[in-house]
């Protein structure tokens, strides 16, 4: 089953919590934003282990999606999925599947 998630803004946001035991095979970056791009970090963390990224600062322009293929599952007690969007009013639709 796929997850939603809509971000507006400037921030981290948690996509899967640590122990949501679900398995990501893709997961999509929409820039819904008409007039500026976004810069996008996606990473996996666990406390005590830190932070690991799939990319960093990587430039979404306006409209566009990004189709990001890997396989991660989020066990009980393992790495939380997150993304971190920055620039000028940030608007992100993300689909996990």
């Amino acid at each position: 089953m796929a997850r939603h998630h809509n971000i507006t803004g400037e921030l981290t946001q948690e996509l899967l919590a640590p122990g949501d035991n679900v398995t990501m095979k893709s997961i999509s970056l929409a820039n819904i934003s008409s007039s500026n791009s976004v810069a996008i970090d996606l990473f996996i963390q666990k406390d005590l282990t830190g932070k690991f990224y799939f990319f960093k600062g990587l430039s979404i322009p306006t409209n566009t999606s990004y189709i990001y293929e890997a396989s991660f599952n989020n066990k009980t007690n393992e790495f939380g999925l997150y993304v971190k969007c920055t620039g000028t009013s940030p608007t992100v639709d993300v689909i996990i599947s």
